[in-house]
C-alpha cells in the first residue's frame, strides 16, 4: 500500500480540495453540505453551510470559491463506508455558487444554461482568461436518468454555455498546460475523453456522432471521479472500486496507478512549496490524505501565482484540476474486505468547531 499521511478524518464524503498558500486544505463535505476548511495540524472549521450537494470547488480570479453544487444525493452506509445514490427527496437543484472566503456569504450565479436546468454540477476548473469549465453529472432517480454536459461560464454570472452534450457521467475536469485541450473523466465507463479548444471557453465538436474524443478506456470495473493535472500534462484521476489515483499520460499510451485504501476515492490537489504534495480525499472513510507526488502539479490559474512565475523558468504551466445511484448497487456486489488497512498514518488534530 502506497505511503500517505492522514491529516482530518471524520468528514462527511469531501471532495473538491484546494491546497491554499497557508498550509489548509479547503474542501467540501458533501453529505453535510458544507464548504470547509482543514487547518494543516487536521482542525475542521466551517466557512459556509451550502445545503444540497457542494462538490467540485476552484479560487477564481477575485479570491472567492467558486462551488459546483449537484443539489444532493440520497445517502447509505455499508460496512463503514459513506456512499452517494440517487437524486433525494429534498433535492434542491444543480447550481453554481460563489463564497466569499471572508464572509462566508454565499451567492448563486447559475441555475440553467439556455432555459435548461443544471441537474448535477460536478468538478471546475479556471482558464487563464477567468472563465470557467464545468462538468455536469446528471442525475439519476429510480429508472430515469438525465444525461449530463460540459459547459463553460463567466465568474460574475454574465454568461454560460453549454459545450458537449450529451455525456453520460461526466465528472473531474482539467486543462493541459497550454490550454489548448479540456478533459474530463466519465464515472461509470472509466473513461478520459477530451475536446480541444478552439478559443477561449469554445470547444471544438469532434467529428461523428460521439460528443468528446477518447484518450483512454479503463479495464475491468473501475469509476473514474475527480481530477488534476500534472506539470508534464498527465491527467491524474480519482478513482473508485480500484481506490486510488490512475494517472494518464497526454497521449492516453501510459497508464500508472497508485493505490489507497478506500474504494471511494474521490479527487486529488497539489501543494506544497514544489506542488509536489498531493492531497487526496477518501471519501467513503471520510479522510483528507496528502503524500509525496513523483511529479510537481501544473499551477492552477488565481491560486498557485508564485508558481505560475516559476513556469516561465521551466517549472511547468498552468491548470487543475458524487457520483451515482450505480455506486451504491456496484458497492454492494464489490469484496471490501482487503481496504481497510491503514498504512503509515500519521494522526493528527481531529478537533471540529
Amino acid at each position: 500500500m502506497t505511503d500517505f499521511t492522514e491529516i482530518a478524518s471524520g468528514l462527511r464524503f469531501p471532495e473538491g480540495p484546494i491546497a491554499m498558500d497557508d498550509g489548509s486544505i479547503i474542501l467540501v463535505e458533501i453529505e453535510r453540505g458544507t464548504l470547509s476548511r482543514v487547518s494543516a495540524d487536521g482542525d475542521v472549521s466551517v466557512i459556509a453551510e451550502l445545503g444540497g450537494g457542494p462538490n467540485g470547488a476552484a479560487i477564481g480570479p477575485d479570491g472567492a470559491v467558486y462551488v459546483c453544487n449537484n443539489g444532493g444525493f440520497a445517502w447509505h452506509e455499508q460496512d463503514g463506508l459513506l456512499i452517494p445514490g440517487d437524486k433525494p427527496d429534498d433535492y434542491s437543484g444543480g447550481r453554481i455558487e460563489r463564497v466569499d472566503l471572508e464572509t462566508g456569504k454565499v451567492d448563486v450565479l447559475y441555475t440553467e444554461c439556455d432555459g435548461v436546468p443544471l441537474n448535477g454540477p460536478n468538478d471546475i476548473v479556471f482558464d487563464k482568461e477567468g472563465g470557467f469549465w464545468f462538468t455536469d453529472l446528471g442525475k439519476s432517480y429510480g429508472r430515469v436518468t438525465d444525461r449530463g454536459a460540459l459547459f463553460y461560464a463567466k465568474p460574475d454570472g454574465s454568461s454560460i454555455t453549454q459545450q458537449a452534450f450529451p455525456l453520460n457521467t461526466p465528472n473531474g475536469v482539467g486543462l493541459s498546460p497550454d490550454e489548448k485541450t479540456v478533459y474530463f473523466a466519465d464515472t461509470v465507463s472509466g473513461r478520459v475523453w477530451y475536446l480541444d479548444i478552439e478559443s477561449p471557453g469554445v470547444a471544438k465538436s469532434p467529428d461523428g456522432p460521439i460528443s468528446a474524443n477518447l484518450l483512454m478506456s479503463a479495464p475491468g470495473l473501475q469509476y473514474f471521479d475527480s481530477l488534476a493535472v500534472d506539470a508534464d500534462g498527465n491527467i491524474c484521476v480519482a478513482t473508485i472500486f480500484n481506490g486510488g489515483i490512475t494517472s494518464v499520460s497526454p497521449d492516453g499510451q501510459t497508464v500508472t496507478h497508485t493505490a489507497l485504501p478506500d474504494l471511494l476515492v474521490t479527487n486529488i490537489c497539489f501543494g506544497g512549496a514544489d506542488l509536489k504534495t498531493a492531497y487526496i480525499t477518501l471519501s467513503g472513510t471520510g479522510k483528507l490524505v496528502k503524500m509525496q507526488w513523483p511529479t510537481a502539479g501544473l499551477p492552477l490559474n488565481f491560486l498557485n501565482k508564485w508558481a505560475q512565475v516559476q513556469s516561465h523558468q521551466g517549472f511547468g504551466a498552468k491548470d487543475s484540476s458524487c457520483t451515482d445511484c450505480f455506486l451504491w448497487h456496484c458497492l454492494l456486489r464489490v469484496n471490501q474486505t482487503s481496504v481497510w488497512g491503514a498504512k503509515n498514518k500519521t494522526r493528527s488534530g481531529r478537533n471540529r468547531r
